[in-house]
């Protein structure tokens, strides 16, 4: 017994040292930035993103998030705690409790430039209802950085996100090229997510352009916070409202909850699911055959670069000013290529809220 115990220590410390390696070589990562920066016409060029070794200095980094009530945002807890660790800086996280909560946002993004914060990093929660704040957190030379969602302010430093405008375009090319014009007609359910939230709103014009002229019909796309509760309630009734559907398609929150739901009413192989975005439970459908198909956007990698920009930029050294991971579509046919390491979370992580 002792000498399985042995045994079985060793595992652990190996797996550990394996699991740290993996978290310092994340780098070189194949990105995109975009050219001008911010520009909604501007253009993607391939870059090779390498952060800093170090920090000069801990700097104080706050981290502002809508929630933590999906693994998507765990994904990118995981990666600004990791990549805070790495350099060496300090990181409150803070999360607001839903996309409802815009005023509470505000008040803890305040109340963390209250208490000495040197950058802030901010997954909004709307893309146009934080500027004012921005400008005034800017007004005092403190670094912003718009994470994942999107923030309309020109005034912010610099963006770490992927054009949700191409996860949903990818996902409905996706079905366009299942169901080209002049094939038989498939009927989509589209649950885009919150309303009002900029990813929200690029990822349903991309997944509607993407399907224009082809034999995919989408449905009145169908709004709702990104709880599990919210979002299985809107995929049930949808169903019973239009029970020839083909597929139901939206965010991963979407397609993780309705996977028991069309298991439990016989649907398999009638109703097919598809997401515009990846997460662990997501990947886990598509190895089980559960869910079609989803682009992966690597949110590690973006909240780790999120905190390498707000490092560069308090120590005055070059960056990217808009970049994020290259987009990729994982499905039934790669998913056991893919490595889950830098598109999502370890397996059982929990969310870490201070980095000091």
């Amino acid at each position: 017994m002792k000498k399985l115990s042995a045994l079985m220590l060793a595992t652990v410390i190996s797996a550990a040292a394996f699991s740290q390696a993996l978290a310092e070589d994340w780098f070189p990562y194949e990105a995109e930035k975009v050219e001008p920066p911010f520009a909604a016409d501007g253009k993607s060029e391939p870059v090779s993103y390498v952060p800093l070794e170090k920090a000069s200095k801990p700097w104080n980094i706050c981290v502002s998030f809508p929630h933590m009530k999906d693994a998507y945002w765990l994904g990118v807890g995981y990666g600004v705690a990791e990549e805070a660790k790495r350099l060496g800086v300090k990181m409150n996280l803070v999360e607001a409790g839903g996309y409802t909560e815009l005023n509470k946002q505000i008040s803890q993004i305040e109340d963390c430039v209250a208490s000495g914060a040197d950058a802030v990093v901010i997954g909004a929660i709307s893309y146009d209802g934080l500027n004012n704040l921005v400008a005034e957190v800017r007004k005092k030379n403190i670094p912003v950085i718009d994470v994942i969602n999107g923030i309309s302010s020109p005034e912010i430093s610099a963006k770490s996100l992927v054009s949700f405008y191409t996860m949903g375009h990818s996902a409905g090319e996706y079905l366009a090229k299942k169901h080209p014009a002049g094939s038989e007609e498939v009927v989509v359910g589209w649950f885009p997510g919150p309303a009002g939230a900029g990813w929200v709103e690029a990822a349903n014009k991309g997944f509607m352009d993407a399907v224009k002229g082809s034999a995919v019909k989408v449905l009145e796309p169908k709004y709702g916070d990104t709880g599990k509760e919210v979002q299985l309630k809107l995929v049930e009734d949808e169903l019973q409202a239009n029970p020839n559907i083909r597929y139901v398609a939206g965010t991963a929150v979407t397609a993780e909850a309705a996977q028991g739901l069309i298991r439990e009413r016989g649907l398999q192989g009638k109703v097919d699911l598809l997401a515009f975005y990846m997460t662990p439970g997501v990947y886990q459908g598509i190895k089980r055959g559960f869910i079609l198909a989803a682009p992966a956007d690597s949110m590690v990698i973006q909240g780790r670069i999120a905190i390498d920009q707000a490092v560069r930029i308090l120590e005055g050294k070059d960056y990217v000013k808009h970049v994020g991971p290259k987009i990729f579509v994982v499905d039934q046919d790669n998913v056991n290529d893919v490595s889950q390491t830098n598109i999502l979370p370890p397996d059982n992580y929990k969310p870490v809220f201070s980095v000091n």
